[in-house]
């Protein structure tokens, strides 16, 4: 299994620190964000790694090179539509994907090493989710994309705006190649503005469906704004048994 991870936006919500430094490379307890969701993949036997950029790309390039874990070859993969819809920055991996099945995770993810390896152990349905259940730190929360679930483990409602949820998108995914025709037949009608939300409420109305699996407790966390990584900061300094 390759994996992918998207570094292209242009991190808005962290300005002015973004102006000079992508966001993908600010530190968190002196490792650049990216490098949370890249170790994770590493510890899952994950050893070709596809970064997907835009903004900022030759920063990332660059700032990348020390911090490719021991036997993982990274590819970077540029989004000329990079201030468009995640779920294009996806479409853009398409040849680097192949034909197998692919991890994807969030730069701006924090992601402990054991979200990976209990997504990667396979996906037979076109796409898996990862979701948490017990999700209650304000930087997971405070602009979550719920989800809901239902008794066989199925995704039927995906959003932001879900008045009825049980669980949240905590931004870690499993595909099958079949998603990029799905990709292409969105991107068709709705363009560059198509999110990976979108994507996945396409899918789950498909027969097939798509299936998700619960982190049960396992730590992540997304860095929206400066609450979010204050909050982060603070919980990792605190967590000493996460292997982060």
């Amino acid at each position: 299994m390759k994996g992918v991870i998207l570094a292209a936006g242009d991190g808005g919500r962290l300005r002015p620190f973004t102006y000079r430094t992508p966001k993908p490379l600010i530190r968190l307890r002196d490792r650049p964000l990216i490098s949370y969701p890249l170790v994770a993949m590493a510890e899952a036997g994950i050893r070709e790694v596809g970064i997907v950029v835009g903004y900022q790309a030759d920063q990332i390039v660059k700032g990348l090179a020390e911090w490719a874990p021991d036997g993982v070859r990274l590819e970077f993969i540029h989004n000329p539509e990079f201030e468009g819809g995640n779920a294009v920055s996806v479409r853009a991996a398409r040849d680097f994907a192949g034909d197998g099945p692919f991890m994807l995770a969030m730069s701006d993810h924090i992601i402990e090493p054991d979200v990976a390896v209990r997504l990667v152990e396979g996906c037979e349905r076109p796409a898996l989710l990862g979701v948490d259940s017990a999700a209650c730190m304000e930087s997971q929360l405070s602009d979550a994309t719920k989800v809901l679930v239902d008794g066989n483990g199925c995704l039927r409602r995906i959003g932001k705006g879900l008045r009825q949820w049980n669980a949240v998108d905590i931004g870690v995914f499993v595909f099958q190649s079949s998603v990029f025709d799905d990709l292409d037949d969105l991107y068709e009608r709705e363009g560059a503005a198509l999110e990976l939300s979108r994507v996945m409420q396409h899918l789950a109305n498909k027969p097939c469906g798509v299936s998700t699996r619960d982190i049960e407790g396992l730590f992540w966390t997304d860095i929206d704004t400066l609450a979010d990584f204050k909050c982060a900061y603070d919980h990792l300094g605190s967590a000493t048994d996460l292997p982060l």
